[in-house]
């Protein structure tokens, strides 16, 4: 079974994506920042991290290019998951390790055509 990771500090964003996720046949963790993140990750590396564009205690970017270096890191595929269409933002997600964006609120018909387009579907 493929694993996911949910990092955000909305319990009600973490709730309903670890949900879709479980409908989707993935097996799920939840976590508020990315402090709790890293530390899941150096456990069990995920397949694929919903992550939070604006996450407390621990920068998104800062937390890309740190996940991106450890071992086992370039392995997951990470979706940024953000609220504002702002491209400078985005870009810096994507160049500091991000995989696709995905704009909140998603549902399970969108968070499956971009797990479809980073190829974790087959």
């Amino acid at each position: 079974m493929k694993r996911g990771l949910v990092v955000d500090d909305s319990a009600v964003i973490r709730l309903v994506a670890g949900r879709i996720l479980a409908q989707m046949r993935f097996e799920s963790a939840e976590v508020e920042d990315g402090a709790k993140a890293l530390a899941s990750c150096e456990r069990l590396m995920p397949d694929v991290i919903l992550l939070s564009g604006n996450m407390p205690r621990n920068d998104t970017l800062e937390f890309l290019r740190t996940i991106r270096r450890m071992p086992g890191g370039r392995a997951p595929k990470i979706i940024l998951c953000a609220m504002e269409n702002d491209p400078m933002v985005i870009g810096r997600a994507l160049r500091a390790g991000a995989d696709d964006v995905l704009f909140k609120p998603f549902d399970r018909r969108t968070l499956q055509e971009k797990f479809e387009d980073v190829g974790l579907l087959g």
